[in-house]
């Protein structure tokens, strides 16, 4: 009997956006899934250790080191390389060394990804759309990473071209807000404000926006209010006259 509630589905994984910034991770490994993972974790601001004996790499993990966007270790995987470690990508041609290697981080309770071995893995690589802040993963649950790859590209072709550099600019707004209304208390009616502000502007409005335009937008947090965007560069925005003699 199916309740007000959603249905739960069982056989999904937690999604979420995995803050690692400053974190140390251990990439096993120097081939193509190696290069891929290397990419994924120096985009969200990682430490990055990549072993793997020299022959093994591939030029692109070749350039990461050359450039010092890693720290590389010439050799192949030792026990003691978890030491410190708070996650481990393993990507090798070694069924039986990336078995071993899981085991190691299970004794460690350090979450671990053995590539093409799903379970073997706390964790899963999704097909991400990237546009500066927006980041939109598909994942198949380790069931096929190539129809990930074609729903993400078709989604991504249904985004419009300037929503990237509209969430920047919501950010920008956001930070200002909180330095004009810091209390934990504001926190809902900042939340319900900004939620008006992305419902009434156009994402062209807010691409357009600069720091002239929020500073005058932000005028109208306090009594809750949301002028139009012509409005804010009209300068004289309908609904502004609080009754004394000035505008808010």
């Amino acid at each position: 009997m199916k309740g007000p509630y959603p249905e739960i589905q069982g056989g999904g994984s937690l999604i979420l956006a995995w803050q690692v910034r400053n974190k140390h991770v251990l990439v096993i490994g120097g081939g193509e899934v190696a290069a891929g993972r290397i990419v994924n974790v120096l985009n969200a601001d990682a430490k990055v250790t990549v072993v793997s004996p020299q022959d093994g790499l591939n030029d692109e993990v070749a350039f990461r080191i050359a450039q010092k966007q890693v720290t590389y270790i010439d050799r192949k995987f030792e026990p003691s390389d978890l030491d410190g470690v708070d996650m481990v990508l393993t990507a090798v041609d070694d069924p039986e060394a990336s078995s071993q290697i899981y085991k190691l981080c299970h004794e460690k309770r350090i979450p671990a990804n053995i590539a093409d071995v799903p379970p073997e893995c706390d964790f899963y690589f999704g097909s991400v759309h990237r546009d500066g802040p927006l980041q939109i993963m598909v994942s198949t649950n380790g069931n096929g990473p190539k129809l990930a790859s074609i729903v993400r590209k078709q989604i991504a072709a249904g985004l419009p071209p300037n929503v990237g550099a509209a969430i920047q600019k919501v950010g920008a707004l956001r930070r200002k807000l909180r330095k004009i209304a810091p209390d934990i208390e504001e926190g809902p009616k900042r939340m319900q404000w900004m939620s008006k502000v992305c419902e009434s502007w156009s994402l062209e409005d807010l691409c357009e926006m600069d720091d002239e335009d929020m500073e005058a937008l932000l005028g109208f947090y306090k009594p809750g209010n949301v002028p139009s965007f012509q409005e804010v560069r009209l300068g004289e925005p309908e609904g502004a006259f609080d009754g004394s003699f000035g505008w808010l």
